[in-house]
């Protein structure tokens, strides 16, 4: 990346001078380098090889022995390097690439790779202004590696609120992004991408081959497995089919009136256990409260007010309660919403509509 003024990649490469060998892929990534003395070392080598080389596993992984040396019980997880080189990932990190560049470009900053220029948060972090309008008070440019992490922890957990992971883990954390896992960055981008919905057509079904290693009982076990990184386009919400609300509202407005009358009538005889009633579906779900204290009587289970908002002051608390709900949806054996929090807080007629009639049809003949 060009333009910020900020220290170099810890983990730069550097040039390799005549004979020398070139580092391997597993040396320049840098998830699991801890050093040991040589007699320790070698005998971690011999433990690495037995576990890939024996009778009984389907693949073999060039990595150096330094990366297996484990503590017992100690798991890690690198990426096999063929996954790297496949098209499908080399394209979604272009377009990715491509993607950040065109929304920073007034800022005169240039990303080349991801690992390299997104591991310490500066980039992420002019992204997130860029994305939000808003501004974050980090330093502009840390020099410590602590300083990296300070800042990278602030900027995550403004990314993360914006991200709507209020209840639920993100696949990407502070370690994982400054020592420059890339599928963990490709993770944090592509929800990104999908929040804001960039106008860019990310590669489908995207995968990566993940190696993971374990050391129990003083012998070492390397296991692979796929990391789904994008899925399909309508999932993204970037190519999404018309569906039964569009052709309601585009065209039989008095067949929209019945299917609203018939979710607030619904909606009412469950609200009125507690007393409460709505009138317009907009407008009174665009808070959150009531979605949250719905998925309560409808999943039969109370739902502790200090975990959202009962009187929202702001837009931001108002996500986070739609959120929330969305949540609780998934918890009661409900899909994901496709609509995002922000599309029922900003009334949204349509994601309102797919969202209540997903309970009603549910939920329908609950008492």
């Amino acid at each position: 990346m060009s333009t910020l003024n900020r220290p170099k990649s810890p983990h730069t490469p550097t040039t390799i001078k005549k004979g020398e060998k070139e580092d391997s892929f597993w040396d320049k990534f840098s998830t699991l380098g801890r050093k040991r003395g040589t007699r320790e070392v070698k005998k971690v080598q011999e433990e690495g090889k037995y576990a890939i080389d024996s009778p009984g596993s389907p693949n073999q992984y060039d990595i150096p022995p330094e990366d297996y040396a484990l503590r017992e019980h100690e798991q890690r997880a690198v990426i096999d390097p063929q996954s790297i080189s496949d098209p499908e990932v080399l394209k979604l990190q272009k377009i990715l690439i491509d993607w950040i560049n065109d929304e920073l470009a007034e800022q005169r900053i240039i990303v080349q790779q991801l690992d390299e220029d997104m591991y310490d948060g500066q980039v992420l972090h002019k992204l997130w202004e860029k994305l939000t309008g808003k501004k974050l008070d980090v330093p502009e440019v840390t020099q410590s590696e602590q300083g990296q992490h300070e800042k990278l922890n602030i900027v995550l957990k403004a990314v993360n609120h914006t991200l709507g992971f209020h209840q639920k883990i993100p696949k990407w954390s502070v370690a994982s992004v400054h020592s420059k896992n890339i599928v963990a960055i490709l993770h944090l981008l592509v929800a990104l991408v999908r929040h804001f919905r960039a106008p860019v057509r990310l590669p489908e079904n995207v995968f990566v081959t993940v190696v993971i290693a374990e050391k129990n009982a003083g012998v070492l076990n390397a296991q692979k497995f796929l990391e789904q990184i994008t899925s399909e386009y309508d999932d993204l919400g970037m190519r999404c089919e018309k569906d039964a609300f569009d052709t309601l509202i585009d065209c039989a407005p008095d067949k929209l009136a019945v299917v609203k009358k018939s979710l607030i009538t619904f909606v009412n005889k469950h609200l009125a256990k507690l007393n409460f009633e709505i009138n317009d579906l907009n407008k009174d779900f665009r808070d959150g409260v009531y979605l949250c204290l719905l998925m309560g009587l409808l999943g039969g289970f109370f739902v502790p007010l200090h975990e959202f908002h009962l009187t929202p002051q702001d837009v931001d608390q108002m996500v986070n309660n739609v959120a929330f709900a969305f949540d609780l949806m998934q918890d009661v054996g409900l899909p994901k919403p496709k609509a995002r929090p922000e599309d029922i807080v900003n009334m949204d007629l349509k994601s309102t509509l797919r969202v209540l009639y997903s309970l009603f049809t549910m939920f329908r003949d609950y008492a």
